[in-house]
């Protein structure tokens, strides 16, 4: 999952920091340290946050959690 979230964030050009505030006008309030952490497999990511992932980058759950 790490390496396709950052993947995913690194095709649109973002930082930890500007992917958190895009999110937060979806709704989403994370800040850049917990996202960091889903990054590096730090933490687990909730339902919630994963579907909201899912749409922003316009790609499956499947896909981010790397599930063939």
């Amino acid at each position: 999952m790490k390496n396709n979230l950052r993947r995913l964030r690194h095709s649109k050009n973002l930082t930890q920091d500007k992917l958190c505030k895009e999110l937060k006008k979806l709704g989403l309030y994370i800040d850049r340290t917990t996202y960091a952490k889903y990054e590096t497999g730090k933490r687990n990511i909730s339902c919630t946050t994963l579907c909201i992932l899912a749409d922003y980058f316009e790609t499956s759950i499947d896909y981010i959690l790397n599930r063939p």
